[in-house]
């Protein structure tokens, strides 16, 4: 038996490889069984990745459905909804920049970047730090990890850090009323002397985890020190503050969780003998169903075929990675 499985009470394997979504009983069979499962372009040719392919405009974007006008304007709806259907397209079907779509969904993006290297418009005018890194994340998933301005934006990350080395929204370091600042000219300056964001920071971490360069920095080791001191806590800002949400889980990832939490710093640097993490992993164990799967508060993600199974499926890569 594999170490891993010997962490939990009950193999997750039998639930897992009964899924009806190819696309997730690939990545099964890839990560967990290790088997040869062939190119991942097999993936670009299901219904679900084609369903989404077809409702891509001609810019690259994909149309937001609705929103309030007063809030953002229907270009800056469009890109919210692009990085979410790139999130779709990349992290379900392993799609990569040597796609057509790929390619002028990236574009479409890059357009948002101001000259400091953020990405503008979801926020209004200000600063967002988290949906900034989060279209990052996904552009060097996709392949644009040695672009330059992926670099671009990455140092800008760097440089709005909050004095304690971690992330946070600027318009709650200033206690200011989005409505009132969201279509201001300039955008608030951090007020750095303010306390870190355990959800902000998480999802920045994303976007530095899975760059080579910058994945085992010590700016990025202690801001993931950060994250782990407020694990099971209360954040300390209004946006999703209550502890609850470290146990309500989205794919592909939106907000920190544990899971999401655990997947960046695997790949900082961080190991199971981290006490933050043994309990992260504790709380997984006592969870799990006679049947070996995990039913959990899940957000988001609906419309994904075998949603649940899929949290599965990362709960158990999880525990691959930290028992190898």
């Amino acid at each position: 038996m594999d170490e891993w499985k010997k962490q939990i009470k009950f193999d997750p394997i039998p639930p897992l490889i009964l899924t009806k979504s190819k696309a997730l009983s690939y990545f099964i069979r890839y990560d967990l069984l290790e088997e040869d499962v062939g190119s991942l372009k097999q993936l670009w040719e299901l219904d679900g990745a084609q369903k989404i392919l077809k409702k891509q405009q001609m810019d690259g974007s994909w149309k937001y459905p609705g929103g309030k006008k007063d809030m953002r304007s229907q270009e800056n709806y469009d890109q919210l909804e692009t990085y979410r259907q790139l999130g779709f397209l990349v992290e379900i079907y392993g799609f990569n920049n040597t796609h057509a779509s790929i390619k002028n969904a990236a574009e479409f993006l890059y357009s948002f970047q101001t000259d400091e290297g953020d990405f503008r418009g979801i926020y209004g005018n200000q600063y967002s730090p988290n949906y900034s890194a989060g279209i990052l994340e996904l552009l060097i998933k996709a392949g644009h990890q040695n672009d330059i301005r992926i670099e671009k934006g990455l140092k800008w990350l760097l440089s709005v850090r909050q004095d304690d080395g971690g992330w946070a929204v600027p318009i709650r370091t200033n206690n200011a009323k989005w409505q009132e600042v969201m279509n201001s000219k300039e955008p608030l300056q951090p007020n750095r002397v303010k306390t870190f964001s355990y959800m902000i920071t998480g999802v920045v971490l994303r976007a530095f985890a899975i760059h080579p360069k910058y994945q085992k920095s010590p700016e990025i080791k202690l801001a993931g020190e950060l994250l782990l001191s407020r694990f099971f806590e209360d954040d300390k800002y209004p946006d999703r503050r209550d502890k609850s949400y470290w146990t309500k889980f989205t794919f592909p990832f939106w907000f920190t969780d544990l899971l999401s939490s655990l997947d960046s710093l695997y790949f900082i640097g961080f190991t199971k003998k981290h006490p933050k993490i043994e309990k992260a992993m504790e709380w997984f164990k006592s969870k799990q169903e006679d049947d070996g799967t995990w039913n959990l508060k899940l957000l988001k993600g609906a419309k994904i075929e075998d949603y649940k199974l899929w949290i599965n499926y990362l709960i158990c890569k999880t525990f691959k990675r930290y028992f190898f």
